[in-house]
């Protein structure tokens, strides 16, 4: 009887109802957060600052993203400028560090690049929802390893963790190829701008996921890089939609920040394709290997014009 019971418990467990997806054994879901450098960016071409605050948060929440964590350029901050700072805040966004002037750390070195972030600590503590992450502008963390490791320990004596990215892109160029167009009065074709935003940075994504479980023998919680510009309050409920439906789930930063990785700096100077890139260079991986196709001006022209988004 025992075991007519063990075959009948058996035969349940593997018939599945006629239409029931199969989940593959790797299959749980990829999780990812939503960063923004340089905000607040000023008026463009194609939008005012306050337009774009307005689009980014109605996206965010039309996506249902709940938290995403906006890195201030602080000599950006003037009266309007802190207004949507605090609209960021109000909806229930973070703020953090990203340097008062945007100078390259490798020119400033470990003195200048310390009095530089402390004027933008001192900008930043009247805000609320303040996180203290720290970002360096172009990733630059230092010249050479020696004052990497300094620049995080003084930034440590400040309060701030390393605010890394694990996906990196050129999402800034695109914006930047879309604005141009604007500014000389083309033009654009905004359904091909979306196409080719979300598959550009999806596929920096899967490029950047795929090195980790290669280095990391699994898929940590990523940091996406993203900056607070008009293709991302144009795109990015696109490109959140896109992530969900390739399996992936929306993290806070905060959440994201919790992975193991995040635990101790990489011992290498190559730190600018992000974390997982700089793992990868620790462990021996070749510096061509680490960074994705995309990450390149010359290519992003060339895919640009093939993807006819400009009509002259």
């Amino acid at each position: 009887m025992n075991r007519l019971i063990v075959r009948y418990f058996a035969v349940c467990i593997f018939i599945m109802p006629l239409g029931a997806s199969v989940i593959p054994l790797d299959a749980a879901a990829r999780e990812i957060a939503l960063t923004f450098d340089d905000a607040p960016t000023p008026d463009s071409a194609l939008m005012s600052g306050a337009e774009r605050t307005a689009k980014l948060i109605a996206a965010l929440r039309n996506a249902d993203v709940a938290d995403a964590l906006f890195f201030v350029k602080t000599d950006y901050i003037n009266p309007q400028a802190t207004t949507r700072l605090k609209h960021y805040t109000q909806a229930g966004f973070h703020l953090a560090n990203h340097s008062h002037r945007h100078l390259s750390a490798n020119e400033l070195g470990v003195e200048g690049y310390t009095t530089d972030a402390q004027k933008a600590h001192s900008h930043l503590k009247p805000f609320e929802n303040l996180l203290m992450y720290h970002r360096f502008p172009y990733l630059h963390y230092g010249k050479d390893l020696t004052a990497a490791n300094k620049l995080q320990e003084s930034l440590a004596d400040l309060g701030y963790s390393d605010g890394y990215v694990t996906v990196d892109n050129f999402d800034w160029y695109i914006n930047a190829l879309l604005v141009k167009a604007a500014d000389e009065g083309k033009t654009i074709d905004y359904a091909r701008a979306r196409d080719f935003y979300v598959s550009t940075l999806y596929e920096a994504v899967e490029f950047y996921d795929a090195l980790a479980k290669k280095t990391l023998g699994y898929s940590p919680r990523h940091v996406l890089l993203l900056h607070e510009n008009d293709a991302a309050a144009l795109f990015v409920a696109d490109l959140v939609r896109h992530l969900r439906s390739k399996g992936w789930k929306i993290i806070s930063p905060q959440q994201a920040y919790e992975d193991k990785i995040a635990e101790k700096f990489p011992q290498t100077a190559f730190q600018k394709q992000g974390r997982i890139a700089a793992i990868a260079s620790a462990k021996g991986i070749p510096e061509a290997e680490l960074r994705h196709i995309s990450e390149s001006t010359d290519y992003l022209d060339k895919a640009f014009l093939n993807a006819e988004i400009i009509i002259d």
